[in-house]
């Protein structure tokens, strides 16, 4: 360790580190700001179209996510315009989960933020605010904001809490800058993978709306059958639409790669070649409409256990929320609480391959319940191993993983087409998921045994290569060096061969 430190609420410092509360480093009057109270701002006034505004939920790890954003209209935007955001802004959560905070890069520059947010904007030329974001990552400091947060069962900090917590950092603003960019360079890494998954996933889709839902390598075969074209030629067809190849690429598969030539034509001769109408619609000949229930083992509710371990609540496990899902989803863990809960409920509760996570409660005007994470060995090992759902969420067990996959990628489909609103009833206005009803009512396009297989075997690579992601390395290297950098362990000039 630094031969020459402080002992602070954090840990240890260098002693050469200046401290000062934050609202000292902070803009006069504007600095450190709560979001619009209730009365200067309803969810009846979101539009469809307008300028962005953050809530909690819409708070990353130290990045600002754009799923499911409301938005207000250009009149209240300007009506609102104490409350925009600017590039080097720092959001946090006001309520909670109080020790969530996100950066404002250039691309959020112009948005609001809501009445459940604080926003902190410094004065750069104290503090580098890259710096800054990254101080409010230490494990030390969300120990800390939680310690000091009002309210047992829901936490909160507000402006004056805010401003008092103790901040240390280099005195040369060039040291800040370059341990903010040097993290900042980490976690644009991370978001360039994620975008990579978001792509993989949305390959995963097309594949399954393909098959299961336009059933295009079926009708591809009926087409040329009702040209009066042969079975070879329809088998051709279904492989093309299938590979989206054309024949001349096609014949070069077959001679450079005959193992996926062979693959190919074994995944077009399962399609069947004619359709067949019944009381749910039309599906491919053979294949049977079957109520999502009736293709899992069992379904339980989530837990939440306490943030501290006790008598009965022993076992350390993470905890994945409905706010969780998209996020573990892309690779991105580092929000994913860590909780204590009964060994029993564990027992019931604790996550394995091929399960599917679904939220049950929650959403909003905009965004309906209904978010599902399908779980694999490389999520389950990027958590630690144990992991249960919240008690906001529930636990769908497939009968086997193959299936697993099949009934993951219906509930991503259905929910990114609107279909799971019709599912879901409103209470104390908290939108809940109606399980019982989906259950029975939902229906999936089922294959034969061979053919669930076949689409295992296609999609799975797909999703494991998401699952795998190197975020996790990333973010434990970021998460790991931080600390050091700070405490004195590692010189601000050594942080490259740190890696």
């Amino acid at each position: 360790m630094h031969s020459d430190i402080q002992i602070t609420e954090y840990g240890p410092m260098p002693s050469t580190f200046r401290s000062a509360k934050l609202s000292e480093l902070c803009i006069d009057k504007i600095g450190i700001q709560t979001g619009p109270f209730g009365s200067q701002l309803h969810k009846e006034d979101y539009v469809e179209v307008g300028t962005p505004i953050i809530t909690v939920e819409h708070l990353g790890d130290n990045r600002i996510t754009s799923q499911n954003l409301p938005f207000v209209s250009d009149e209240d935007r300007d009506r609102l315009a104490k409350y925009r955001l600017e590039k080097g802004d720092i959001v946090f959560s006001r309520v909670g989960s109080v020790d969530r905070r996100a950066l404002v890069r250039a691309e959020e520059h112009g948005w609001l933020f809501s009445g459940r947010c604080l926003r902190v904007r410094t004065d750069t030329t104290k503090i580098d605010p890259i710096y800054l974001s990254y101080f409010f990552g230490l494990e030390s400091f969300k120990k800390y904001i939680r310690g000091i947060a009002v309210g047992a069962t829901m936490p909160s900090i507000n402006t004056k809490i805010l401003s008092d917590v103790p901040i240390y950092y280099p005195e040369d603003l060039d040291a800040q800058r370059k341990i903010g960019e040097f993290f900042y360079t980490v976690d644009e890494k991370i978001q360039l993978n994620t975008q990579t998954n978001q792509t993989l996933e949305q390959i995963a889709q097309a594949i399954f709306k393909s098959w299961f839902v336009d059933f295009d390598p079926v009708r591809a075969k009926m087409a040329v059958l009702e040209n009066g074209g042969t079975p070879e030629a329809a088998l051709l067809a279904a492989m093309r639409t299938i590979s989206a190849k054309d024949d001349a690429s096609l014949e070069q598969m077959r001679r450079e790669d005959p193992e996926a030539y062979a693959r190919l034509e074994q995944t077009a001769v399962l399609f069947p070649s004619a359709m067949e109408e019944n009381e749910l619609g039309e599906i491919p000949e053979g294949w049977v409409w079957t109520p999502f229930g009736e293709l899992l083992e069992r379904t339980i509710g989530g837990d939440w256990g306490k943030e501290e371990p006790g008598s009965k609540h022993t076992q350390k496990v993470k905890i994945l929320r409905g706010t969780d899902l998209p996020n573990v989803s892309m690779g991105n863990d580092g929000s994913v609480p860590t909780r204590y809960v009964e060994e029993k409920k564990l027992k019931t509760r604790k996550l394995q391959d091929s399960d599917i996570v679904i939220e049950v409660s929650g959403g909003s005007q905009k965004q309906p319940t209904g978010r599902s994470l399908y779980i694999t060995d490389q999520i389950l090992d990027r958590l630690d191993g144990v992991v249960e759902p919240a008690s906001f969420c529930r636990m769908f067990r497939p009968k086997n993983k193959e299936i697993g996959l099949l009934l993951s990628i219906h509930l991503t489909y259905i929910y990114n087409e609107g279909k799971t609103w019709l599912y879901q009833n409103q209470s104390t206005g908290i939108s809940n998921f109606q399980t019982k009803v989906f259950l029975e009512n939902e229906y999936v396009v089922f294959p034969c045994d061979e053919f669930v297989q076949q689409f295992f075997v296609s999609i799975r690579p797909i999703i494991d290569k998401v699952t795998q992601s190197e975020n996790k390395s990333l973010a434990r290297i970021r998460d790991m060096l931080l600390p050091k950098l700070l405490s004195g362990d590692i010189p601000v000039g050594s942080m490259e061969k740190a890696l």
